[in-house]
């Protein structure tokens, strides 16, 4: 299947069905949600974590302290998530991967 953000940013970017997979493999994966907090508040996946993109490079080190966290992200569409890799890949957390966004989520939100 043709991934748009794979393309886009040139790393890895795991299908919602990945994803499900890696959090039910390892409970101690770290979902990141990178939306802003009205977004969350919204519908978000279970035990996900909210570090909205525009605060992510100051809050990583303090709300992310273990650099080889596998750390999965995802937003609305992608785009956001996309860019949260990188930001996250610069910052030295390596097994940071998008799985994309919500709209492709099918797994159910919380409130």
């Amino acid at each position: 299947m043709f991934n748009f953000f794979r393309t886009m940013t040139g790393s890895q970017t795991l299908t919602a069905a990945e994803a499900k997979e890696r959090i039910k493999a390892n409970p101690k994966a770290i979902i990141l949600d990178v939306r802003e907090g009205s977004e969350y508040q919204s519908g978000h996946i279970k035990n996900a974590k909210l570090i909205p993109l525009y605060q992510l490079e100051a809050r990583a080190a303090a709300d992310l302290p273990d650099r080889q966290a596998e750390i999965l992200v995802y937003c609305l569409s992608g785009a956001r998530a996309a860019q949260a890799v990188r930001v996250l890949h610069k910052l030295g957390y390596e097994k940071a991967v998008s799985f994309g966004g919500l709209m492709d989520w099918p797994y159910g939100l919380v409130r």
